[in-house]
């Protein structure tokens, strides 16, 4: 089995994008639709390719390794928190005695 390097975690700051080719826009829009839509990574080389970015898959893959985590940290302060109270609007249930049907709108 093959042992795997640990990946060193992305900072969500400028320096995270330094050394890279491409700009910060293009990196996170190809990493987002990969993750929001579930691409392969030769689909999205395509679909860049199309819109006038020659990247390769590859080079796809290692974005989607270590951009992944930034933006699972960017995206978390902006979840919904759970709440222990919920609501229920204009619902309601009828039984008709023993062996009765159940209605409901």
């Amino acid at each position: 089995m093959k042992r795997r390097r640990p990946t060193r975690p992305v900072r969500a700051t400028s320096t995270a994008f330094a050394g890279f080719q491409f700009p910060s826009e293009v990196i996170l829009l190809a990493v987002g639709w990969y993750l929001r839509y579930g691409l392969s990574y030769r689909d999205l080389e395509e679909l860049l390719a199309e819109r006038g970015v020659e990247v390769d898959h590859v080079t796809l893959y290692r974005w989607v390794q270590r951009f992944t985590p930034l933006i699972i940290d960017a995206a978390r302060p902006r979840r919904h928190a759970v709440r222990d109270r919920w609501f229920i609007d204009e619902t309601y249930v009828k039984v008709a005695g023993p062996g009765g049907t159940c209605t409901a709108p």
